[in-house]
């Protein structure tokens, strides 16, 4: 009697098709990972260039605004006083190795390779002149006499800094806490006056000091940029909390760097009045108007431009190469500011380290995109 034979796979039928199988999942999984991969880059270079550029716009319209207000010879670079109730301080500079707070459309403070700290002080005055001027000797007192009944302009809550004239003494930052009397300002101290201690602190002769109105004091805009932990943060007189505690403002920011442009121009053919120019760029302050002193209030009256960059990273980090220990989505610091721009004026570079402190991995792994601009500080030429 017959039998069929029984038919199937042999076992080396088997395992040809398991190893097939096996090799089919391998490139399949292997595709999926680098479009993963490719995927990733692109994602966060697109993250990179959204959250840079929101940076700087927020930035370069704080630049174009400074200055307003504080651009009289006998404000800008004055040594000034300010007390804040809600904590916002005045950036430090050096004038001859003596700290200093100036008033000036900007402040850098330095922060070497890393991010540096960017101040930008507007008023919103309509006049933005001292357009009064204190006739009563200043001795102390909630009471400034001066030469105006009724100064146009001057309202309650108005923030004003009172400037010596000629300049030498400090000037002072207070706030109008009722609405002038006659020709008395009052700058008494009290919960609602945030920027009053009863006191200017400082003694002026009459005749010799004026009142400059910076406009309401809610909407006094002294700024000061930070970029910390990767995240670019804000201190501001207008923006509640925010004045002594920074705000976040941008995430995935590495750094921050700005540097002055100064008008270097000597003796008469330095003329703001028909238009500012840069000769030199400096993160430092330097003695730009060649009195010998650096950090002089006419060596803040020479500051034409700002260059600002911002560096932003991708929000994901990428993964090393396939049997590598360590990223190579950037190999190196980033360099910015190494274009010479105006025509004639050579570049100042500076190098910016891109790691986070506290950062668990490595700065190597991600993807960065610098953005640069120059802005004018259009009110420096705009003197009273």
């Amino acid at each position: 009697m017959k039998t069929n034979a029984q038919r199937g796979f042999s076992l080396v039928e088997l395992m040809v098709s398991v190893v097939i199988g096996l090799l089919a999942v391998m490139f399949a999984t292997r595709l999926m990972v680098n479009g993963e991969q490719s995927k990733s880059a692109s994602v966060g270079g697109s993250d990179a260039m959204q959250n840079g550029m929101l940076a700087l716009f927020s930035i370069q319209h704080d630049a174009a605004q400074a200055g307003w207000g504080l651009n009289d010879d006998l404000v800008t670079g004055c040594n000034t006083r300010m007390t804040d109730t809600q904590g916002y301080a005045l950036a430090a500079a050096t004038r001859g190795g003596v700290a200093i707070t100036p008033l000036a459309a900007a402040v850098i403070v330095d922060g070497g390779q890393r991010s540096d700290a960017l101040s930008l002080y507007s008023g919103t005055g309509m006049a933005g002149v001292g357009s009064t001027r204190v006739w009563q000797n200043y001795n102390g007192g909630s009471q400034i006499g001066v030469d105006t009944a009724a100064p146009f302009g001057f309202n309650q809550g108005d923030a004003v800094v009172v400037a010596p004239e000629p300049t030498g003494a400090d000037c002072v930052l207070a706030q109008l806490s009722a609405a002038p009397a006659g020709s008395i300002l009052q700058i008494a101290s009290g919960a609602a006056w945030r920027f009053n201690s009863g006191n200017l602190g400082v003694a002026y002769d009459g005749g010799q000091a004026r009142v400059f109105n910076l406009g309401r004091a809610d909407k006094l805009a002294f700024h000061t940029w930070t970029v910390s932990n990767g995240v670019l943060q804000l201190r501001a007189t207008d923006l509640a909390g925010a004045g002594q505690q920074p705000q976040a403002v941008v995430g995935n920011v590495v750094a921050l760097k700005a540097q002055y442009g100064f008008d270097t121009r000597a003796g008469a053919a330095f003329t703001p009045k028909e238009g500012m120019q840069v000769g030199q760029w400096s993160t430092a302050m330097v003695d730009a108007d060649g009195n010998g002193s650096t950090g002089s209030a006419g060596d803040w009256q020479r500051i034409a431009a700002l260059r600002i960059a911002v560096i932003a990273r991708s929000a994901v980090p990428e993964r090393p190469a396939a049997r590598q220990t360590t990223c190579t989505a950037t190999t190196a610091p980033l360099s910015v500011f190494g274009t010479a721009v105006p025509a004639g004026v050579a570049a100042a570079p500076v190098q910016v380290a891109l790691d986070i402190a506290g950062d668990t991995v490595s700065w190597t792994c991600y993807r960065y995109r610098v953005f640069e601009t120059i802005v004018p500080i259009r009110n420096a030429g705009w003197r009273p």
